[in-house]
This record gives C-alpha cells, structure tokens and sequence, in this order.
C-alpha cells in the first residue's frame, strides 16, 4: 500500500479533530486488531479505582486532562507523579485517537518523571510499560511491568500490562498464571476482562462469558459499565449471536452513548444482520475520529460490499498512512500491515511484514498473519503448518477458520477445507463482508466436485 499526501491529509484531520472519552480501567485487548492494550488512570497518589482515578486526573474529556496536567506542570514542574500521569494520557490519547504521534511525547514525560523519581516509582515504570506494548515491544512491556510490580506488588497497572505482554508473546499459560495471581491480588474489572480473553483464546468461550458477566456484575461506573458490555457484546458477535451482541452494546451505549467500541461492536452485528448501509454510516463516524487499521478495513469491505470500490480503495491507501505514521511514532505496525495489505494492498510486502513479526512472537495472530500472507503470495503448502498452529489452542475465531480453509483447498486437501469453511461460517456467518462471501463461494465450489 502507497501512502499518498491525499490520504496523509486524511489521517492527520481525523487525529487532529478526534475525540474521545476515558474507558474504564483498561483497554481489551480483544477490541483491537493487534489487541495490544494499553492501561488507563492516575498515579498510586490518586484514588485506586480506575474511574475514580480517571476522573481525578485526566477527567471526562482526556484532551482537557492532558491540558490540566500541562497547566499542573507549568506551575509544579518536579511533580514526578503528574509527569507519570500526563505520559499515561498521551499514550491513551494515541490510542484513541488512532494517532500515534503523542507517543514520543509520552516516553519523555515517563523519562522526565523517573527523573525526577529514580526510585520507587512505579507510576511511571507501569505507564511506560503501557507505552511498550502501544508500541507493540511487548519485551520490553513485561521487562517494565516486572520492574513496577517490583516497586508494588499491587500495582493495577504493572499487573494489567504483564498479563498482556505475555498475552502478546504468545505465552499463553503464563499469562493465565498472571491473570490469577492478579485476581487474587487486585481483583476487579482490569483484571477480570484479561482474565476472559486469556481463557477465550485457549477456546473456552462459555467460561470468558462467565468471567466477563462477573466484571459486569461488579461494573459500578458509567465507563466500567459500558467497558465490560462491551467486552460481551464483541463476545457474542465473535460466536455469531448478532442479536445478543446489539443487545449489549446497547447496554453499553446507555452508560456512555459515544463509547466508540460499543459502536463498533453494534457496526459489526448490524452487519450480521445484513443492515450494511446502517453499518457503513456507524463506521463512517468512527473512523473519522479514531482511524485505526480494524476499522478502516472494515469500512473498506463494507464499501466493496455495497459496490463502492472507489471510496473502499480510499479507506485502504489511508492505511499505508497509518503505518508510516506509526513507525514515525515508534510503533511497530508489522502484524497490522501484514493482514491489511495480503488482501488490500501489496502481497510481497505483507509477506515481508509477517515474516518479520512472527520472528519476533509466536502467537496464534502471528500464526494466521503468516499463513494467510504465505497463501496470497501462491505458497499454500508452505502457509499450511501456520494455518494450523494458529487454531492449535482451540481459539474460535472464524476468520482464522476460514484463513485455514482456503489455505486447504489450495493445498488440495479438500475434505479438510469443506470442515474448516464450514465451521467458520457456522461459528460467525458474517465475520468478514468480503472473507464470508468468498468462504460460501469456496465451499459452493467444493460441494459441488
């Protein structure tokens, strides 16, 4: 994918412009394309409740708490625990906004805090773990959570961010050995949502919605309230049940109606539903507030979907920007540009990218990444072994299904790919616009020789 001034333009009005509200506690990993997470709220001075500490800090608006801390700074420049705080809300801003350039400046306001605190300090060692694994370096995410929780054991954000950089690096057991010693230390909604997604990637999908119906039973804030519906409505539409997933983000979207993941979530089942045009108007506001790669693929394949293939190509050049714009930022954007691009833009450089992040992590997206970039590039036999390892956890995941299959049915393992197509549109009917339509169409095609 080529980045043309056009579409940088487009990305720096939307950042430029874009808003957003504070979530609670943490950010799923599930909700984002990559699910790198990243943790929210004040320093250990403050309130422990994320809410609470959210509120006191950064405030309802983060844009204004960015500026109050600023203002803070002005007049009380050695106040180590609001430089801590200020780098926590540049990195939320970042990633809220799709917008990774705040990152720079929130690594120099960890810096100037453990500065100004070498000891101790373990604000900033969580925030700047946080900003490693926005960064996607989830080596050096676990290496600073490790370093806070050093300093507190009950660091909320230090535990957050280690279960989700051993989450990153595919260190599956770990990671839920992690999730358990943080519920038995700091339990609550940060810790439960981790805790759902680490069992639901090891495919047992009852028992996160178990876990995830705790955390909203537990949810007491707007914002925590709106944070774990959604958690269960992108649940529910992941197992193909549109109509409990509009329910929940309904719920969602009654605590806070302009919770953009909520709206998301509510873009995606409408979409189930066969109500494209209403998603496309939903994606259509989200995007141009928050341009993430997840959300402007999606808008892409609606496009297409609805026989727009020109403003579709719009959404997908726009991606080439966000990448530049990320490595600018210090982001490494590998896994998302390899899955964008092996169906939306360049095969040889999304095969380029995969390669690269599966040398640094094996985890069952980097395993589908691979596979699915091999495929594209005409090397099925090759993708195969990747295919597998990425559903080897039991991880329910129809796309990764459907990768599987088409993977199959190249390789000539025809019996293997009518099961794999099969199951992935029997789990999530619409689990892509473009990937459900060609699944039928191979699936046709195989049932019929």
């Amino acid at each position: 994918m080529v980045a043309d001034p056009a579409a940088r333009q487009v990305v720096m009005t939307r950042t430029a412009r874009s808003g957003w509200r504070l979530g609670a506690g943490v950010v799923g990993l599930a909700f984002a394309l990559t699910a790198a997470g990243a943790v929210l709220g004040g320093p250990d001075e403050v309130p422990a409740t994320p809410a609470a500490a959210g509120a006191l800090v950064l405030g309802a608006d983060p844009g204004h708490g960015v500026r109050a801390l600023q203002a803070r700074l002005k007049a009380q420049p050695e106040d180590a625990g609001a430089w801590a705080a200020l780098g926590t809300a540049y990195v939320e801003e970042a990633r809220g906004g799709g917008d990774p350039s705040r990152y720079p400046q929130a690594a120099e306001a960890f810096a100037r805090s453990l500065r100004l605190r070498p000891d101790g300090n373990a604000d900033a060692l969580a925030g700047r773990a946080a900003l490693a694994a926005a960064r996607h370096d989830f080596p050096a995410a676990l290496r600073d959570a490790d370093r806070a929780l050093a300093v507190n054991p009950y660091s909320e954000h230090g535990l957050a961010v280690r279960i989700d950089a051993l989450v990153e690096l595919g260190r599956y057991p770990a990671a839920l050995d992690a999730a358990r010693r943080a519920d038995a230390r700091r339990p609550g909604i940060p810790v439960f949502t981790r805790l759902a997604y680490v069992r639901e990637l090891r495919g047992d999908t009852e028992e996160a919605r178990r876990v995830l119906e705790l955390a909203r039973n537990s949810a007491s804030s707007r914002a925590d309230i709106a944070y774990t519906a959604t958690a269960l409505g992108r649940l529910a539409w992941s197992q193909g049940d549109y109509d409990e997933a509009l329910r929940q983000c309904g719920q969602a979207l009654k605590a806070e109606p302009d919770h953009l993941e909520a709206r998301e979530c509510r873009a995606r089942a409408l979409t189930g539903k066969g109500q494209l045009a209403a998603a496309v108007a939903e994606f259509e506001e989200i995007v141009d507030r928050s341009p993430l790669p997840g959300r402007l693929v999606a808008l892409g394949e609606l496009y297409e979907a609805s026989g727009s293939p020109g403003p579709a190509r719009r959404q997908y050049e726009v991606l080439g920007t966000w990448a530049g714009l990320a490595r600018a930022g210090g982001v490494n954007p590998d896994l998302d540009t390899a899955l964008a691009a092996a169906d939306h833009g360049d095969r040889a450089e999304a095969l380029r990218a995969a390669r690269a992040e599966w040398q640094r992590r094996r985890t069952v997206h980097t395993e589908d990444a691979l596979a699915w970039a091999l495929h594209r590039a005409g090397r099925s036999e090759e993708a195969l072994p990747h295919a597998r390892a990425a559903t080897a956890t039991g991880y329910r995941d129809a796309s990764f299904l459907y990768h599987r299959g088409m993977i199959e049915r190249a390789a000539g393992e025809r019996a293997a790919a009518r099961s794999s197509l099969s199951r992935a549109l029997a789990l999530n009917p619409a689990f892509s616009p473009l990937g459900a339509r060609e699944a039928r169409r191979a699936l046709d095609g195989l049932e019929a020789t």
